[in-house]
């Protein structure tokens, strides 16, 4: 069971909670019988995209991690393949539960989620952008509970997409250590991030005028939790990036990541604040303390 477990991580799989949570916000809370629904297919999703990246790792993982559950022999591969592809499965059918939309979107993730396991993380270019794709349609999975909100609030989906890019890309030096240009395109991408949420923060609608949805604005109000939040993003991630950009090593890297992968909580959160309100937003951050305790049992990366 523990190495089963290992295999999930589970303090990932609360994060990807935290994109649901945060994207049902961003739906105005609306069809909320969906809900939970969306968080098993979620959970199931991610659960089943890294088992199956494990798998079809095992044979870098025995030289280059092989303490991990299935170069180790915790885990026979075979098994391995049948609990990912079944995490998948069910993932999808549980989204089927909530809405056709949301359906549509679940099957777009378990594909990018085998286009990632099985070839383009071997891509330098390619791989941090499937990566980005998976969290960004993670985010729609939970705008998807109202499907009116998915063509109203696409956008939102590059804010993910353009924070777990930059944090894949880093993540590709973490054994043998990474180059310096790769980091510092990190350090801007999650620059710009965090600063259209802190525009956002403020009240500004950055997405009415070019789309002309005014009657589908409601960060109309500033929102301090959610600066709080951004700040903390800022202050955490972009941190650990100039760190890893100076020193460019495995440890500096791995951390970058850790920091990276746990502090996307803080991005949803701020997120969820400026779209539901305060208390919804410490509600997703609550994901996130689970996380940080889940970190401590096991890996993230």
């Amino acid at each position: 069971m523990r190495a089963f477990l290992e295999l999930l991580r589970p303090p990932n799989v609360t994060t990807a909670l935290a994109d649901v949570l945060a994207g049902f916000a961003i739906a105005n809370l609306g069809n909320s019988w969906t809900l939970p629904w969306l968080l098993i297919a979620t959970a199931c999703l991610y659960g089943g995209g890294v088992v199956l990246n494990d798998y079809f790792d095992r044979a870098i993982d025995a030289v280059e991690r092989p303490e991990r559950p299935i170069p180790s022999g915790r885990v026979r591969p075979a098994a391995a393949a049948r609990f990912g592809a079944s995490l998948l499965g069910v993932g999808v059918l549980a989204a089927t539960r909530a809405t056709r939309e949301a359906a549509l979107v679940a099957c777009l993730i378990a594909g990018a989620i085998l286009v990632y396991d099985t070839w383009s993380k071997h891509h330098s270019l390619l791989g941090p952008v499937t990566m980005g794709a998976c969290r960004g349609l993670n985010l729609m999975l939970g705008v998807a509970a109202v499907p009116a909100a998915l063509s109203a609030r696409w956008e939102l989906g590059l804010l993910p997409f353009t924070y777990i890019c930059a944090i894949t890309a880093v993540s590709r030096g973490e054994v043998h250590g990474g180059r310096r240009q790769i980091a510092g395109f990190a350090l801007v991408a999650v620059a710009g991030v965090v600063t259209v949420l802190a525009v956002m923060g403020t009240g500004v609608d950055l997405w009415e005028a070019p789309f002309g949805r005014s009657e589908s604005s409601t960060g109309r109000y500033p929102s301090p939790v959610s600066l709080l939040l951004t700040t903390a993003l800022g202050w955490r991630v972009l941190r650990a990036l100039w760190r890893a950009y100076q020193e460019a090593d495995p440890v500096a890297i791995r951390l970058a990541v850790r920091t990276g992968v746990l502090s996307l909580v803080l991005l949803d959160a701020a997120l969820a604040a400026i779209y539901a309100g305060t208390l919804y937003g410490l509600l997703v951050i609550g994901t996130a303390l689970l996380a940080a305790g889940l970190a401590r049992l096991f890996a993230v990366t």
